[in-house]
């Protein structure tokens, strides 16, 4: 609920603080006296897009405050947390404009966005008027209304999740289908490389082994020849051949020789054991060349393939496991895609029937919107009137496959169409309050505007169209910009706007009219500057009525 606005130094404002109440809030004055600027006001501290030289003349800013109250469950709290700002009981905007158009919002002393602010209008201000954009006669906001009048939240919900399903299904088949294309286009290449890898059969650390081996083969190739040189020199020779002349005339030397035979033993000992060492070492060197040959094709096909494949040598074996996982996928890819695609057509069917089944209610809603709306038509003088909520089949989507639209004809035999290209201008006010009557507790928390909703009636429909903003005032708060003196009997709570003019500057006041001075406000209203005793009895008998 809105419940105060004030107002300082916009256009011939210079300060201003209005008090609002629950229930229906009447603004009377003379035409020009700024009804349109209290409006223009409450537009800019909530963001809404209007005229830009908004500053009083002599002022260096302008600037707007307005406070409402709101209950804990109220949609602006949703709106405050996502913007990051913690709940309130009251919320408070404040937004200044300075001479040079720089704009600048506060919500709850916090610096706010024109977007904070917009989205706060939403769900707390809904403004009627003769050329309503914001509300009723945008077709975009038809099939919400329609729903919201059918309490139609849980089909609409149950389309929602099959739509979702149905979007999840087809992106499912949509990568797939990408994966296999992507995978089919090197198809030939990988079967060959799998093959070529299956083939060689490499293994971890196997490409080390070779190496080694291939080195070591190179080297014996190069040195047994010469170990086998020295081998052979190592034969007993000489050596032998001294010990046994030796050994023939040891007796006889008297033990000189003793030692030098016994050295010359542990000589040929020692040999004896070098010519074994070397003799494992010949044998040790010993290979068929083909081997070499065999090692060397192998480490450099490994080699080779590690090198056109990206990976090290080691990791062939892994490389070639990802290969054929890949070839796996693409064996078994379209049977996945045929149980993809299946899927997709359930969940197709699934859609389909949750949109049939919320169609199906959208229609019968629309059958008792149609009744409501025109019942209330008739005592606003519209009885030929006749209004239709047109269901046409749209592009499906998360809130099923139907446009909706309000329709009229303003006269039996006349072809209907949209509101605001059929109606005159008194004829569109009462098809809005109509619907809006009917409407009534869709929008929960929010204050209603109407701007010289009732112009161009008058009598007994003016009548009609007071006590019906009335009825749509009861629990809630409706403000209504009024000439129609049957409108404004039925308020509960009067303004009176008013212009003077001081030292050749022109402000607008507002004041409250209380109970004594409202029977003078509406017989002004009813007669002119020229306030008659008639007047004043036809005054009492509204406000009586």
């Amino acid at each position: 609920m809105l419940r105060t606005l004030e107002i300082r130094d916009m256009l011939i404002i210079d300060r201003l603080e209005i008090a609002f109440q629950p229930g229906l809030n009447v603004l009377t004055g003379e035409t020009g006296a700024g009804k349109s600027i209290l409006l223009d006001s409450l537009g800019f501290v909530l963001g809404w897009r209007g005229r830009a030289d908004l500053v009083r003349q002599g002022a260096e800013q302008g600037e707007v405050t307005a406070v409402f109250d709101l209950s804990p469950d109220h949609p602006a709290q949703a709106v405050l947390a996502e913007a990051g700002m913690p709940g309130a009981e009251e919320l408070i905007l404040r937004r200044v404009n300075t001479l040079d158009g720089r704009k600048t919002a506060y919500v709850n002393d916090r610096r706010a966005s024109g977007e904070v602010l917009r989205a706060l209008s939403d769900v707390l201000v809904e403004l009627h008027g003769q050329q309503d954009d914001r509300g009723l006669l945008n077709p975009r906001g038809h099939r919400d209304m329609l729903d919201a009048f059918g309490a139609l939240e849980a089909p609409r919900e149950a389309v929602r999740v099959a739509w979702r399903a149905l979007l999840a299904a087809r992106k499912a088949v949509g990568e797939t289908e990408a994966a296999l294309e992507k995978v089919r286009a090197e198809e030939d290449f990988l079967r060959h490389s799998v093959k070529e890898l299956d083939r060689l059969a490499p293994e971890p650390g196997e490409e080390a082994t070779l190496d080694t081996r291939r080195r070591a083969m190179q080297g014996a190739e190069r040195i047994r020849g010469d170990i086998a040189r020295a081998f052979e020199l190592m034969g007993e020779g000489a050596l032998g051949e001294a010990l046994r002349w030796l050994d023939g005339v040891a007796d006889k030397a008297e033990g000189a020789l003793d030692e030098p035979i016994a050295a010359l033993n542990r000589a040929m000992i020692e040999l004896s054991e070098a010519q074994s060492g070397v003799e494992r070492a010949l044998e040790g060197m010993r290979f068929d060349t083909f081997d070499l040959e065999a090692a060397e094709e192998r480490l450099f096909a490994i080699r080779g393939l590690a090198r056109k494949h990206g990976v090290a040598p080691d990791d062939l074996a892994l490389h070639a496991d990802t290969l054929r996982g890949r070839l796996a996928a693409l064996d078994a890819g379209d049977a996945d895609l045929g149980k993809q695609r299946a899927a997709v057509k359930a969940a197709e069917t699934a859609y389909d029937a949750a949109a049939g089944r919320l169609s199906a209610a959208r229609r019968q809603a629309a059958v008792a919107l149609d009744r409501s709306v025109m019942a209330e038509l008739a005592p606003l003088k519209m009885e030929r009137a006749v209004f239709a909520t047109e269901i046409a089949e749209a592009e499906a989507g998360p809130e099923g496959r139907d446009a909706v639209q309000f329709t009229v004809a303003t006269n039996p035999g006349a072809p209907a169409g949209a509101l605001n290209k059929i109606a005159s201008g008194g004829e569109l006010s009462r098809f809005l309050l109509a619907l809006k009557v009917c409407l009534t507790g869709i929008n929960s928390g929010l204050t209603m505007i109407f701007d010289e909703i009732d112009r161009g009636v008058g009598g007994a429909t003016a009548d009609a169209v007071g006590r019906r903003l009335e009825q749509l005032a009861q629990g809630g708060q409706v403000l209504v910009v009024t000439h129609s003196p049957q409108v404004a009997a039925r308020g509960a709570h009067h303004w009176r706007v008013a212009k003077d003019v001081s030292g050749g500057v022109t402000l607008s006041r507002v004041v409250p009219v209380a109970e004594a001075g409202r029977v003078d406000e509406i017989a002004r209203m009813l007669a002119g500057d020229t306030i008659t005793d008639a007047a004043r009895a036809a005054a009492r008998a509204l406000l009586e009525g």
